[in-house]
């Protein structure tokens, strides 16, 4: 568990606790006062917790970005994710910084493989991609991302036996607040072929969509003008992988849900295919993911 996740736990018990008295105290109290007196406690002793996990969280990120980030990470960053490599320097001193923070806060594990500095890079470098124009956001819906060997059961997550075919997942239910991914297909997301296809990046791109509480193909990030025009254009676009009039793959005529997915990662992985044959779509994405060219 994080140290933010105990400072709001510690801050509801308070509230409960503080909530709890004002009703004992409630009916006995005499005057209109007095009452006001105890709903101010309250509140003010609810706004000083919050306070104090905002004020220990940045002092923490301060701490984690004021370390040296590792030479190891930024050969893995330089050498496998194609996004990071095309930023200007200062841009990829951002991107570092991001990766830093992310990794400090959400754990990486193995499930029946060794998980090392070229994995959780690129787990960290998944995550960023899509939030990377956005300076102050962060995923408040994962604390875990699971590493499996191979691909898996999406419904059971077992990772023998027949049904086999995931190769990424947003954990549900007992799950939820995890990612999943298999561990070849999250390394070869990153082997720049042409292919636009980014297991890690599109997994994150359902996790920035379901930010808000729904999967629903529209990401919490998009600006209200253009929510409209951008479910227009999801359904165009899905007839036309289904007529095989488009560059994005198959999977992406599923639902808006996988449609957003799968033009995100194609839009990261080769922004300079899509702009040529997809113009309004990219358009659309960049004003989506706020990218400036």
């Amino acid at each position: 568990m994080k140290k933010q996740f105990w400072d709001g736990i510690i801050g509801m018990i308070t509230l409960i606790i503080l909530a709890g008295y004002g009703r004992v105290i409630w009916p006995i109290a005499s005057s209109q006062p007095l009452r006001f007196g105890v709903l101010a406690a309250i509140g003010l002793a609810f706004a000083y917790f919050v306070w104090r996990g905002r004020v220990r969280y940045r002092r923490r990120k301060q701490q984690v970005l004021e370390q040296d980030f590792p030479t190891n990470w930024r050969r893995i960053l330089q050498e496998r994710v194609r996004f990071y490599r095309d930023l200007p320097a200062s841009a990829k001193n951002k991107f570092e910084r991001k990766v830093q923070w992310f990794l400090h806060e959400t754990d990486v594990t193995g499930i029946g493989t060794d998980v090392d500095d070229l994995v959780r890079v690129l787990v960290a470098a998944s995550a960023i991609i899509p939030i990377f124009y956005f300076d102050e956001w962060y995923y408040r819906n994962v604390d875990e991302v699971l590493i499996y060997p191979g691909s898996f059961d999406g419904h059971t997550y077992a990772q023998e036996g027949e049904g086999r075919n995931t190769l990424g997942m947003v954990g549900t239910g007992a799950m939820g607040r995890k990612v999943i991914l298999s561990k070849p297909a999250l390394i070869n997301g990153f082997l720049g072929t042409a292919d636009g296809h980014n297991t890690g990046v599109h997994e994150f791109v359902h996790l920035l969509d379901a930010s808000d509480g729904e999967f629903d193909g529209v990401p919490v990030l998009i600006d209200k003008k253009y929510v409209m025009p951008w479910l227009g254009m999801i359904y165009q676009e899905m007839k036309k992988i289904k007529n095989g009039h488009s560059v994005l793959r198959n999977y992406g005529a599923t639902n808006k849900v996988e449609f957003f997915a799968v033009a995100s990662e194609f839009f990261f992985e080769q922004p300079d295919k899509l702009k040529e044959e997809e113009r309004e779509l990219y358009d659309m994405l960049a004003k989506i993911f706020h990218k400036e060219d």
